[in-house]
């Protein structure tokens, strides 16, 4: 047996789980295409296609808080890959709900008690998909990241990752959830989807553009201060009636510019405005 087969031999064998909190889905394996119906099987061909049209940042951004919400609903998703160093991570965050996804990558990095478990659980139990309540009563009250997916109201994670040919990590993707939202089928097409998030992401790191210092933005000029600020709140998850609190306009009024939005920078909906106004560099993420 060559060396790398004998590695990933030996992290597969079994080993209980670090906290009964940490629930591996056994009843998720692979050929568990029964658990979904023709409109979801659908939905997750076009996905797969939508996944292979990623190759920039931006693209990922709308690829996973427009398309693939719609087949795992999520509130925040939270990428990782590994460094040469073992248990070092780059980490980026994505989410279209109010809560702000940056300061969730510095807390995974940071984590001592629900990552590395997760992480452990998920190798030890043949790489499957993990699903941990962190909310009230879990086992990692000492956790900020546990306490902060609380507070934005995911209480449960889903989480999965890819491994090298030696068995050992490569990247992790963990979903966060409302409570009830999780189940054998979202485990399942977790299972499914994560090796073209990889993939996916792989690519916007290998192909972003280097930008010069002091470039302008080519979408500069394109919206009018009052548009972009409405944009800045659309970002964070907020509705009409919220935006229009928070500027003190009518949500008629707000209407009116989010429709001046979505036609000047061509496209349909508000998740989609989004997107292309990170890659017109218009908004930062």
């Amino acid at each position: 047996m060559e060396a790398g087969e004998h590695q990933l031999a030996e992290r597969r064998r079994p080993a209980p789980p670090a906290f009964q909190s940490l629930v591996q889905v056994n009843s998720v394996t692979s050929g568990n295409a029964s658990l979904l119906g023709p409109l979801e099987l659908e939905a997750l061909m076009l996905n797969v296609d939508a996944s292979l049209r990623v190759h920039a940042r931006h693209h990922f951004f709308t690829w996973t808080q427009g398309l693939l919400q719609n087949l795992l609903k999520h509130e925040l998703l939270i990428c990782a890959l590994r460094n040469a160093e073992p248990m070092s991570f780059h980490v980026d965050s994505f989410a279209t709900s109010s809560a702000e996804p940056a300061p969730f990558g510095d807390m995974f990095r940071q984590d001592t008690s629900v990552v590395p478990h997760l992480i452990k659980t998920w190798e030890d139990n043949y790489f499957q998909p993990v699903v941990c309540e962190t909310g009230n009563g879990s086992a990692f009250p000492g956790s900020t990241l546990a306490r902060e997916l609380s507070r934005i109201g995911a209480n449960v994670v889903l989480a999965h990752g890819t491994y090298d040919v030696f068995g050992k990590l490569a990247s992790f993707f963990t979903f966060a959830c409302q409570s009830g939202t999780v189940g054998p089928r979202q485990a399942y097409l977790t299972e499914v989807v994560v090796p073209f998030l990889h993939l996916a992401w792989v690519r916007t790191q290998i192909n972003r553009p280097a930008e010069s210092a002091g470039a302008s933005s080519p979408g500069a000029g394109l919206l009018t201060a009052r548009e972009q600020e409405i944009l800045r709140w659309i970002h964070v998850g907020k509705s009409n009636i919220e935006i229009g609190t928070i500027l003190v306009i009518s949500p008629l009024t707000v209407k009116n510019h989010v429709q001046k939005i979505l036609r000047k920078l061509n496209v349909q909906n508000r998740t989609q405005a989004v997107g292309k106004a990170l890659a017109l560099r218009i908004l930062s993420i």
